[in-house]
């Protein structure tokens, strides 16, 4: 297995276009697990780690934009926890603060898990997805890069770079569940704003369907919001629980957060 480690975008795209079945990896924490467990046996590794452009988070046009290299450590601190919270609650949920410090909020797109917990989040606050080639560069809303349970939009010459988000700065928050309270992956998950600017309430959930799936009511309807989003919800049975398990969990959860969000 080759392992190819491009110093600048520039470069990874054309290693990219170059070998196109090369597997890209950063923070490694779903890649390495497929490795180990031989369930994927790439030609080549593209590295990513020392490609500058894809880390951390800035301002660009009034929006966010934040690197597809951004960590879970990062995206929990500071300014940006501020201004995306549920983002930043679901980032503290993920596994050990070792994973922390190397998964990536690419690296959740890219494997676009329907249990991914950086996905609800996102979907809450309209974020669109930027990929590139050395053909060029198109953005995508989440929604549309998500096209099956662990499969996305991405052409094979293509790298995620960036999410772009204009926070809503609206009442917003992320719960799961799981078989315990760390390090675990959800049974399910939901994240929630209640955006009175747009008179409306959005939720999110994981785990409970293909793909990540979003729910969008009217602010004065919160009353049926949780039975509305738990039917918008199609959950299979599975070893971590039931699908009629995830579908009440839902309820629960979507009513938790309305009283969080809308006290």
């Amino acid at each position: 297995m080759d392992v190819l480690t491009p110093r600048s975008l520039d470069e990874a795209l054309r290693l990219k276009a170059e070998r196109p079945h090369a597997l890209p990896i950063q923070g490694g924490t779903d890649v390495m697990v497929a490795l180990n467990f031989d369930r994927a046996r790439p030609e080549a590794l593209l590295n990513l780690n020392e490609v500058a452009e894809l880390r951390s988070w800035s301002r660009e046009n009034g929006a966010l934009r934040l690197g597809s290299g951004l960590t879970y450590t990062e995206a929990m601190r500071g300014p940006l926890a501020e201004e995306m919270p549920a983002l930043a609650q679901a980032s503290r949920t993920v596994g050990s603060p070792q994973i922390r410090n190397r998964g990536t909020i690419g690296g959740n797109l890219g494997t676009a898990s329907p249990a991914g917990d950086a996905l609800p989040p996102l979907l809450i606050e309209g974020a669109v997805i930027e990929v590139a080639s050395v053909r060029g560069t198109r953005r995508l809303p989440l929604e549309e890069f998500l096209v099956g349970p662990k499969r996305n939009a991405l052409a094979e010459d293509e790298l995620i770079v960036g999410v772009l988000v204009e926070p809503s700065g609206r009442p917003q928050t992320f719960m799961k569940v799981g078989p315990r309270n760390a390090m675990v992956i959800a049974v399910c998950s939901l994240a929630l704003v209640a955006d009175r600017e747009r008179g409306e309430l959005r939720a999110a959930f994981g785990s409970a369907g293909p793909v990540t799936g979003l729910v969008i009511s009217p602010l004065d309807e919160s009353e049926g919001f949780p039975d509305r989003v738990a039917e918008a919800a199609s959950p299979i049975d599975d070893v971590r629980g039931t699908a009629a398990y995830r579908r009440h969990a839902l309820r629960v959860l979507t009513h938790r957060a309305l009283q969080r969000c809308l006290a």
